[in-house]
C-alpha cells in the first residue's frame, strides 16, 4: 500500500521561500505520476503541480507559475515543491498525491489514488 509523508511546511514571511518533500513507499515510484494539492480554510482542494513519471513534463496551477517548481527524485523515492515568492494566499495545507500510470496534467484529485496527511504552510504579510 502507497504511503506518502509529506514534510517542510512552515511559517514564512511574504516573499519568502519554503521547499516542501514527500516521502514516497509501499510501491514502485517511478510508474507514480506525483502532484502538489493545497487546501485553504473553507476551500476545496486545489491542483498546485503535477509531475510525470520520469520527471520531464511539469504542469502548474496559473497562480504558481514561475514561482514554485515541482521535481522528483526516482532514486530517493521523492517529490518536491520549491515554493518561492510567497504571498498569503498560498497559505494552505499542502497534500501530496500519486497516480499510477499515464499522466497527462490532469488536476482533478479524483485521478490520484493516494494522498499523505498534509504540511500546513502559512505566509504572513
Amino acid at each position: 500500500q502507497v504511503q506518502l509523508v509529506e514534510s517542510g511546511g512552515g511559517l514564512v514571511q511574504a516573499g519568502g521561500s519554503l521547499r516542501l518533500s514527500c516521502a514516497f513507499s509501499g510501491g514502485t515510484f517511478r510508474v507514480y505520476a506525483m502532484a502538489w494539492f493545497r487546501q485553504a480554510p473553507g476551500k476545496e482542494r486545489e491542483f498546485v503541480a503535477g509531475i510525470n513519471w520520469g520527471g520531464s513534463t511539469t504542469y502548474y496551477t496559473d497562480s504558481v507559475k514561475g514561482r514554485f517548481t515541482i521535481s522528483r527524485d526516482n532514486a530517493k523515492n521523492t517529490v518536491y515543491l520549491q515554493m518561492n515568492s510567497m504571498k498569503p494566499e498560498d497559505t494552505a495545507v499542502y497534500y501530496c498525491g500519486a497516480k499510477l500510470g499515464q499522466y497527462y496534467g490532469s488536476s482533478w484529485a479524483v485521478d490520484f489514488g493516494s494522498w499523505g496527511r498534509g504540511t500546513q504552510v502559512t505566509v504572513s504579510s
